[in-house]
């Protein structure tokens, strides 16, 4: 191997361990948005497992909060769809933020056809714009701390089409579209950008629709868990140095192909 690569290969390796001593995340900035339960809570934990000091954010504050003072970490109330919490939010831990999670986002079920103006407006601008503003936030801090990650969470309904949610399957497949443009603009600034795709995961959003059944026919048969997402996570934060503008996919198995029982 060239001798000039081998070098530049440890300078990148030194590069990382600088920013994630040990694989964990003392010393670090995180912020997730939708944070208050769910998958988003669980993404809280694990980072705060590493050492993380968590900026906990969401519009629901008393889940917010108690979710912030399980992990010693901060809450901060924050509409993702609006720029000037958003620089409040990012500005409220003891340092810059490193480590980013776009997690905030909802649904509007039905079919296109009956999807009104106001349905589709409300889920762009959270699941979309929202992502859009908080890459836009952290660019600047982050590059200046030397670089970090970005983990924009988008869905399977981000790499299929699947009916009656046309809303929520657009704005998904558009964090898809923005990690990889976001990721090519950041790479300068050490500043890694990647889209996390899960599937059917057992959370509060999935209240009222028997998930066990929308999920018997994947190759893996059950919904997912948000320990499973959290560890993923985990992985894609303080090992997955490699990797930036590119999808981390936990679905079970939905979007190989189709599954034919034997």
């Amino acid at each position: 191997m060239n001798e000039e690569v081998v070098m530049n290969e440890e300078v990148v390796m030194k590069e990382s361990d600088a920013l994630f001593p040990d694989r964990r995340l003392d010393d670090t900035v995180a912020l997730v948005t939708g944070a208050a339960k769910g998958m988003g809570a669980e993404h809280a934990r694990i980072l705060a497992a590493l050492g993380a000091h968590v900026i906990v954010t969401d519009v629901d504050d008393e889940g917010g909060r108690a979710v912030a003072d399980e992990i010693g970490g901060t809450y901060h109330r924050l509409d993702v769809t609006d720029p000037t919490e958003w620089s409040a939010a990012v500005a409220a831990g003891p340092g810059p933020v490193t480590v980013l999670v776009n997690n905030a986002g909802i649904a509007a079920i039905g079919p296109v056809q009956e999807t009104s103006l106001e349905e589709w407006n409300k889920v762009l601008a959270i699941n979309l714009t929202g992502v859009f503003l908080g890459i836009r936030t952290v660019a600047a801090p982050m590059a200046a701390a030397g670089g970090g990650v970005i983990v924009n969470v988008s869905s399977d309904a981000g790499l299929v089409g699947m009916p009656r949610i046309a809303a929520y399957a657009t704005a998904k497949w558009g964090v898809r579209g923005l990690t990889r443009s976001a990721a090519l603009d950041l790479a300068a600034d050490g500043i890694r950008v990647v889209s996390l795709h899960p599937g059917i995961v057992r959370t509060p959003m999935g209240e009222g629709v028997d998930i066990d059944a929308l999920s018997a026919d994947r190759p893996i048969p059950r919904p997912g868990t948000v320990d499973e997402l959290a560890r993923m996570l985990r992985f894609i934060v303080t090992e997955a140095t490699y990797s930036t503008g590119c999808e981390f996919i936990a679905d079970g198995g939905h979007t190989a192909g189709i599954h034919l029982p034997v």
